[in-house]
């Protein structure tokens, strides 16, 4: 493994054009990430295109398989079928990528990590680290200290996904539909697989042979992963709302233990990365609204669930471009750069 210690890293951003990759950008220069050199590769429709870090213009290149040798790390935030034919291209050249897309996050040999919960997991890779999906970050950020105290038999969660998930185009049908709808004109649905404005899509991701989603099956296989806890049970179903940005998810929890609402909001004002807001006499509680544009994951609505013994439900709202996605990837690099956890 390379020492970082002694020489910053060159970083390289893969698809540094689209919204996760300039979000890397930008959260890494709020962070005053340490580096030698920037590199900033993407399609060659995009080369040419100029960015500015911290005062110095970027001119984003082509991405070739030659595009990676100098680089130390690579951060990837380009779908899984471009980061499957760039991969070989980025371990070949020595560097470590850290992984966006879902193409990897399942392989025994790519840990699959969140730092506020397994740090320790980034100096296992073999080359790939592997960003997990912005759900389950968002998820587990929120539930990881009831977990370290009371362990986790079963969680039920729900998800009200915003439409910025599906990128850019996500965004724009959602305004244009709105509009439409609002001027009596006809809506038309392309990015969806319905009208989203005023409505709500209980559809994420194509099904599989259980009935489940991908997305909804991506929750219970990478909570498991990141946990190293096979003995979860998790259910989920994924919902995409006509919200802009920040996923918020309903979580039930039933624990090994009992632990009551009031020693659950104790641990989590405490918790890495999380942000209790949670006086519901006051009409304060997580919305998607105020997490956009932050790191932190909003927890709130904690209560006993009457329903089954040693349980908790609770409510947690959190932005999936930036912690569930580019901050994320970021503090990953961070770690990886430092060496150590």
């Amino acid at each position: 493994m390379k020492d970082y210690n002694k020489n910053k890293p060159t970083i390289a951003i893969l698809g540094a054009t689209g919204a996760v990759g300039t979000q890397m950008l930008e959260v890494m220069e709020e962070r005053n990430f340490e580096l030698k050199d920037l590199k900033l590769l993407a399609h060659a429709s995009d080369a040419g295109k100029e960015y500015i870090f911290r005062g110095k213009t970027y001119v984003v290149e082509e991405a070739t398989d030659k595009s990676f040798e100098g680089v130390d790390i690579t951060l990837v935030a380009v779908d899984g079928p471009i980061s499957k034919k760039f991969m070989p291209s980025i371990i070949g050249a020595g560097s470590v990528a850290i992984d966006n897309s879902s193409a990897f996050r399942l392989n025994d040999d790519v840990p699959l990590v969140v730092p506020e919960i397994n740090p320790e997991d980034v100096f296992k890779h073999n080359g790939i680290i592997a960003n997990p999906n912005c759900s389950t970050i968002i998820g587990l950020v929120a539930v990881n200290e009831i977990y370290k105290k009371a362990g986790i038999k079963r969680m039920i969660v729900s998800t009200y996904q915003a439409v910025s998930g599906a990128g850019v185009l996500g965004i724009e049908e959602l305004k244009k539909q709105t509009e439409d709808f609002l001027n009596g004109r006809e809506v038309k649905s392309n990015v969806f697989q319905h009208e989203i404005a005023f409505n709500i899509i209980p559809h994420i991701d194509s099904f599989v042979e259980n009935d489940y989603t991908k997305e909804e099956m991506k929750m219970h296989n990478e909570g498991r992963k990141i946990l190293h806890d096979n003995n979860i049970g998790i259910s989920c179903t994924c919902a995409r709302v006509p919200v802009i940005r920040s996923h918020s998810e309903s979580i039930t929890l039933e624990t090994e233990q009992e632990i009551t609402a009031d020693e659950v909001r104790e641990l989590l004002s405490h918790a890495k990365g999380v942000k209790l807001i949670d006086d519901p006499k006051n009409n304060l509680y997580p919305m998607p609204i105020e997490t956009s544009g932050q790191d932190l994951i909003y927890v709130g609505r904690i209560r006993k669930d009457y329903s089954r013994k040693n349980s908790i439900s609770l409510w947690c709202c959190g932005d999936q471009i930036r912690k569930g996605a580019a901050t994320n990837a970021v503090q990953i690099a961070e770690i990886l750069s430092k060496g150590r956890s």
